[in-house]
């Protein structure tokens, strides 16, 4: 009798031990990468160190060509950074960030190096100042390389939250705060589907690698480069457009 009571409680106890375990398989923990130790694993893309005019003041990751040394003037290499810790590949990205009037940058994601720049090979979820940009910065050029109607405008791919060239963000669902404050943005990325979010509203979802992801990829601005978005896994990183960028909270875990 005893012998059997205590075989059912060991069985009572091992299935709650193994319900414990499965309960927890799966789940990933958020790592902040602007804090002890993830940020001291920024660095320049192609690079060993952070490029010149980035620094964190007050846990907030900043860009500013007031940081910018003397000696650092004759700096070539690329000013966009990658957190160069770990490569992902299904992932949640949490940013909260802010740019100036007229500012530009980006956020990459599955970025591999030794291309002449993040842009060759990297998805990138757009932030851009979507009101006053054009009316400051000269897009007709480049714009009518890509075909874009209106070239001086500027074009809804290449608006905040659009998977820039690629898809396009629903502007009714967008609420994008005035240059000098802080926005939120998430991206979140699995092989059958890739949503992104803005102030807390889905604001685009696409099927990566699907037959319209390729046609997309195929007939625009990426045509002429074979790699752009091919790698299903790869580091994190901000652009640098030559403007002053600040970002804080970001942190990221895997899916």
């Amino acid at each position: 009798m005893y012998r059997y009571i205590f075989y059912l409680s060991v069985i009572f106890v091992g299935s709650i031990f193994l319900s414990c375990k499965t309960k927890n398989i799966g789940k990933s923990e958020w790592i902040n990468l602007i804090e002890k130790p993830s940020i001291d694993q920024w660095r320049a893309y192609n690079g060993k160190m952070m490029p010149p005019g980035w620094r964190v003041i007050d846990s907030v990751l900043t860009f500013n060509t007031e940081q910018i040394l003397e000696q650092d003037y004759d700096y070539k290499g690329s000013r966009d950074i990658i957190f160069g810790g770990e490569m992902f590949d299904n992932f949640e990205l949490y940013v909260e960030w802010k740019i100036p009037v007229g500012g530009n940058s980006g956020i990459f994601y599955h970025i591999r190096e030794g291309y002449e720049g993040i842009p060759e090979v990297a998805p990138e979820y757009q932030l851009i100042d979507d009101e006053n940009y054009a009316s400051i910065h000269d897009l007709k050029a480049d714009n009518e390389r890509v075909g874009f109607e209106n070239p001086s405008e500027l074009h809804p791919l290449q608006q905040t939250a659009s998977d820039y060239a690629m898809h396009v963000a629903a502007s009714e669902m967008k609420i994008l705060n005035s240059p000098g404050q802080w926005n939120t943005s998430r991206i979140i990325f699995t092989d059958n589907l890739v949503e992104h979010w803005l102030n807390g509203k889905k604001v685009l979802s696409f099927v990566p690698w699907s037959d319209d992801w390729y046609k997309k990829k195929n007939s625009g601005k990426w045509d002429n480069m074979p790699d752009y978005g091919k790698f299903k896994s790869g580091y994190i990183g901000f652009q640098d457009h030559g403007s002053d960028l600040w970002f804080k909270n970001v942190k990221i875990k895997k899916l």
